[in-house]
C-alpha cells in the first residue's frame, strides 16, 4: 500500500476514534454550537470537521484526481461503521453503452419473499470519486434494514469519461436489471432509483428519461441530490465553506463532469431545469440543513409536487452533505440514515395497496 494511502487510513482511524469521546468533552473541545440559517449544527459534526480542518489534509479541489478518489473511498470505509451482515453478495458485468459495465448485486440474508423488490443504487462523489468498494458499507446496510435486493452501479467517472457517460450507464443499468429482473429473483414492478449527492443527481435524471418506459421506477430516493449545477441558490452563499463539501469544491467536480459550462442548461444535467416532470416516479427526497445543495433539492421536491407527483421531503436540520458515508462516526447520520430506509420501506409496502 502507496505511504500516501496509509496514512489516509491513520488519519481516518484517528478521527474516528476521536468523535467517540464523550460528549461533554465533545462540547467544550469543539467550541460554541454553530448555526446556519436558524440550524445548529450537530455537536459531534463539529468535532469531526474541526479535526478534518487540522488533519493536514488538503481540499479536494487541490488535489490530484487520483488522489481524491483514494482519499474519498477510505474516508467512507474508516467512518462507514461495521459491515451489516447480508445473506449474498455478486459481483459481474453487463453490456454497458461503452462497454462492460460493472455492477454488484446485494441480497438480505433470510428473505423468503420468490421476488424482492430492488434498489438501483448511483453512488456520490462528485461525478468523479466512488466506487463500488467505497461504498461496499452503505450498499451492505441499505440491503439489510430495508430488506430489498441492492444493485450498485460502477457508471463511468469523469473526468476520463464527461457528461452524459454517467446517464447513459445508469439507464443502460436500470434497462438490463428491468429485463432481466425475474431471472435475478427481483420484482420488475418494484424497483427503486435512487442515489446520494451526484448519485442523486443521476438518479432524478434516469427518472426522467425512463418515465415512459413499459415498466418504470416505481420510486425515486434523492439523498441529498444535486438538482441544478448553476450554484445560484442561498444555501451556497450560508453553507459554502467550513462543512465539508465547499463551493470550490462542487466547482471542482463541475468542471471535471461537464465538457462546458453551457451545458448546466441542460436538465440532464440540472433536472430542476427540466420543463416537464409530469409522470416521473414517486420520489423521497432528503436534504440536510447545514449543506450548500440544501436549498436546490428542497425545490426540486417542490417541482415534483407542483407536477402533480407524489413527494415526502424531509430535511436533517443539523446534518451536513455527505452523512451517509459517516454511520459509524456519527449518531445523528446513523439515526438520519435508519429514517431514510424507514421511509422507503413505508412506500414500498404502499405498492399496490
Amino acid at each position: 500500500m502507496p505511504l500516501k494511502e496509509i496514512a489516509l487510513e491513520l488519519q481516518g482511524k484517528a478521527a474516528n476514534l476521536a468523535v467517540r469521546m464523550p460528549i461533554a468533552w465533545v462540547n467544550i473541545l469543539a467550541g460554541p454550537p454553530v448555526v446556519v440559517d436558524g440550524r445548529q449544527l450537530d455537536g459531534r459534526t463539529q468535532w469531526l470537521l474541526y479535526l478534518l480542518a487540522r488533519s493536514g489534509q488538503p481540499p479536494v479541489e487541490q488535489t490530484t484526481v487520483v488522489e481524491a478518489r483514494i482519499g474519498y473511498d477510505t474516508f467512507m470505509l474508516e467512518m462507514g461503521g461495521k459491515a451489516a451482515p447480508i445473506g449474498e453478495m455478486v459481483d459481474r458485468t453487463i453490456d454497458g453503452p461503452a462497454g462492460r459495465l460493472r455492477i454488484r448485486l446485494y441480497r438480505p440474508a433470510g428473505a423468503v419473499a420468490r421476488l424482492l423488490p430492488a434498489i438501483l443504487y448511483l453512488h456520490g462523489g462528485g461525478w468523479v470519486m466512488g466506487s463500488l468498494e467505497g461504498y461496499d458499507l452503505v450498499s451492505r446496510y441499505i440491503c439489510a434494514r430495508a430488506g430489498c435486493a441492492v444493485v450498485a452501479v460502477d457508471y463511468r467517472l469523469a473526468p476520463e469519461h464527461k457528461f452524459p457517460a454517467a446517464i447513459e450507464d445508469a439507464v443502460a443499468a436500470y434497462r438490463w436489471l428491468s429485463a432481466d429482473a425475474t431471472k435475478l429473483g427481483i420484482d420488475p414492478a418494484r424497483i427503486v432509483l435512487a442515489g446520494d449527492s451526484a448519485g442523486g443527481n443521476i438518479a432524478a435524471v434516469a427518472a426522467q428519461l425512463l418515465r415512459d418506459e413499459a415498466r418504470p421506477p416505481c420510486l425515486q430516493w434523492l439523498i441529498f441530490p444535486a438538482t441544478d449545477l448553476g450554484f445560484t441558490t442561498a444555501s451556497y452563499a450560508s453553507c459554502g465553506e467550513n462543512f465539508l463539501v465547499t463551493r470550490a469544491a462542487m466547482e471542482w467536480f463541475r468542471g471535471h463532469y461537464l465538457n462546458d459550462l453551457r451545458e448546466i442548461e441542460d436538465p440532464r444535467v440540472s433536472p430542476l431545469r427540466a420543463t416537464d416532470l409530469s409522470g416521473v416516479a414517486p420520489a423521497l427526497v432528503f436534504t440536510n440543513g447545514i449543506d450548500p445543495l440544501r436549498d436546490e433539492g428542497q425545490a426540486y421536491a417542490e417541482r415534483l409536487a407542483t407536477a402533480g407527483i407524489k413527494v415526502i421531503h424531509q430535511e436533517f436540520d443539523s446534518l451536513i452533505h455527505g452523512f451517509i458515508g459517516m454511520r459509524g462516526a456519527l449518531q445523528a447520520a446513523a439515526r438520519a440514515m435508519d429514517d431514510m430506509v424507514a421511509g422507503l420501506r413505508h412506500e414500498l409496502a404502499q405498492l399496490g395497496r
